[in-house]
């Protein structure tokens, strides 16, 4: 069965390991399923519901697109753009604005994470964030949207304004409510310095994260330093109870090759961290570091890039513009 994925990437820079596979391995599988009409976006308009340094983010939107690129997702398969460049995002988000009412938005725990004690200060942007991506999503008449556990909230959100939206201009299936798409046997990705903690670019520490520009003798090297603890490797999921640092390389190693943690687990039960540690590195840095070596090339060709994304956002435009001209008709405008 066929199917219309959208999915975005913020540009926030030092794309990493856990962004890697917990999304654009995901993208890259999707892309290459020729029943599948996909659409992946640079969501830059989500990026500044926090303070950016502007020549940063105009790097960073090119350096989303190269991983993107460099990573095998095709754009003469798939529409690569950037949110900015197609009006009709934030004109559908201020119209949904319009129409959910603030209890729905209250309930979302992510703001909660994100704004911390400081809500007050945190900007209107992060607070209406999910409706903005709800614009995103159902301007495309998208059928499935990947996400994760973080995400899932805000996949609900869309689906209960496309209905309420449908119902209140007695529209029937106008906005499709889309599915999520749950990806299988995906663990979450931690820092490798403190298994309890994501893996993440904000840490100060480069050693705790796997940069998806990180050469091979990098990628090696925090490898070997990745923390541990001192027990042989379990053959039972149940015994890395109280084991976070040997959960999560043994996650990694799961998620990159493509295989459930019970297999893994029988492939390397019993034996010490430090042979493991030589067989993550060695799979890690040959899946990375061709990815970080043509992330490194497109950068340099930023007429390229900049081309991807005019003709993705001018493919966007057409599938956006009309569904916005339709939604003002319905509401009267």
């Amino acid at each position: 069965m066929s199917k219309k994925i959208f999915s975005g990437v913020q540009p926030t820079g030092n794309l990493h390991l856990g962004n890697y596979l917990g999304a654009i391995k995901n993208f890259v599988d999707l892309n290459n399923d020729i029943q599948n009409e996909c659409i992946f976006c640079v969501v830059d308009l989500h990026a500044i519901t926090v303070k950016q340094d502007k020549d940063q983010l105009s790097n960073n939107i090119l350096e989303t697109a190269a991983t993107f690129i460099a990573s095998g997702i095709d754009p003469t398969k798939s529409i690569i753009f950037n949110q900015s460049k197609v009006h009709a995002h934030a004109e559908g988000s201020w119209i949904l604005s319009c129409l959910a009412p603030m209890g729905w938005l209250n309930r979302m725990t992510q703001f909660k994470e994100k704004a911390g004690k400081d809500k007050e200060k945190a900007s209107v942007g992060l607070y209406i964030y999910p409706i903005l991506m709800a614009s995103d999503i159902l301007l495309y008449d998208a059928t499935h949207v990947p996400v994760g556990e973080d995400q899932k909230q805000h996949l609900e959100l869309t689906r209960d304004i496309a209905q309420k939206f449908n119902k209140d201009f007695n529209c029937d299936d106008f906005l499709k409510a889309p599915e999520p798409l749950i990806k299988k046997n995906f663990a979450r990705i931690m820092s490798l310095k403190d298994g309890l903690k994501k893996m993440s670019k904000s840490d100060p520490s480069d050693l705790s994260r796997i940069n998806l520009t990180d050469t091979k003798d990098e990628i090696i090297n925090k490898i070997k330093k990745a923390k541990t603890d001192s027990y042989p490797i379990p053959d039972e999921e149940k015994k890395l109870i109280d084991r976070p640092e040997a959960q999560n390389l043994l996650s990694i190693y799961s998620s990159i090759s493509s295989q459930t943690l019970d297999k893994t687990l029988v492939e390397f039960g019993g034996k010490k961290f430090s042979e493991f540690k030589n067989q993550l590195a060695e799979i890690l840095s040959s899946k990375i570091s061709p990815i970080s070596e043509e992330i490194k090339k497109l950068i340099n060709d930023q007429e390229y890039l900049n081309k991807v994304l005019a003709e993705g956002a001018s493919k966007a435009e057409d599938i956006a513009g009309k569904k916005i001209k339709e939604m003002k008709k319905i509401i009267g405008f």
